[in-house]
């Protein structure tokens, strides 16, 4: 079954919650934890990299790391493509090499490149007919009808509400499967907006912006089937990383953190790995 399918297949069964891998092992772990989705963040991939999220990644990139994630864990992946790389003739190619590389869907957002996080002001709009093309063109070209095309739209603090609104219909007219409605700001917005776009939709469950915290169940009951936690546990990793330096540091030792560490029987658990047997690729 193509993972589009099986993604799909899990929208039909209720509330999916989607976390963020920024590598392979993280993705390995969002299986073993129990999820059935995993989430590709733009801005995380260019974060590890040590980029901001300014749409510096280029295809390329990220098609790698969509398949070093999608090889590792196996789930139906959701892949951030920003503005799909150029015009229509690039949003093609990336529909094209996201479904190669193993992707279980993308989405693309309405944003002039280069383009700033969701959650931040000063964001600008490309003109909708301009992304309707886009769409149309990415839906007319994927290689498996089940490769599920969101459509994102931050219109909310750009051009208002109402344009949003606007805009994920033209964009669900062009063959967008999904919206992503980026930068609601309360429980109300969410419900109002799934009532007046109705259909599937996509959360986004990002820390330190404009969206308040909100369970996965409650997104449910607002109208939505797909909610992504982009960069939580590079977070939760990175706030470890530089405590962790602050007391290597300070102290000259580890000493105090082995507690919090995940240990080496657990990494080869997780990697299914067993020193002095041979270890094969299919143990991804």
């Amino acid at each position: 079954m193509h993972p589009g399918a099986r993604l799909r297949a899990l929208c039909d069964r209720g509330v999916v919650m989607i976390p963020g891998a920024f590598n392979a092992l993280v993705a390995r772990a969002v299986r073993a934890a129990g999820f059935d989705a995993c989430y590709i963040s733009g801005g995380a991939t260019a974060n590890v990299a040590g980029y901001p999220d300014i749409g510096l990644i280029t295809l390329t990139e990220m098609c790698r790391t969509i398949r070093e994630i999608a090889d590792a864990c196996g789930l139906p992946v959701v892949v951030d493509a920003d503005t799909g790389y150029g015009e229509i003739e690039c949003c093609v190619r990336t529909v094209v090499e996201y479904s190669r590389a193993g992707a279980a869907a993308l989405h693309l957002e309405d944003q002039v490149f280069p383009k700033r996080c969701g959650h931040l002001d000063g964001k600008e709009l490309v003109p909708t007919d301009a992304m309707v093309e886009k769409i149309r063109a990415m839906a007319a070209h994927r290689s498996d009808p089940s490769f599920v095309i969101i459509a994102r739209t931050d219109a909310r603090h750009v051009s208002g509400f109402d344009d949003a609104v606007a805009r994920a219909d033209a964009y669900r007219r062009a063959g967008a499967d999904a919206i992503f409605p980026e930068g609601l700001e309360s429980e109300q917005e969410f419900e109002r907006f799934a009532k007046a776009s109705p259909g599937l939709l996509l959360a986004n469950m990002t820390e330190f912006g404009k969206t308040p915290d909100i369970t996965a169940d409650r997104f449910g009951e607002l109208g939505y089937r797909l909610v992504i936690y982009p960069l939580s546990m590079m977070r939760v990793a990175m706030g470890e990383v530089v405590r962790g330096l602050r007391t290597l540091r300070r102290d000259g030792s580890v000493r105090s953190l082995l507690e919090r560490m995940q240990s080496r029987a657990e990494l080869y658990e997780l990697l299914g790995y067993k020193p002095g047997e041979a270890w094969h690729f299919s143990e991804r």
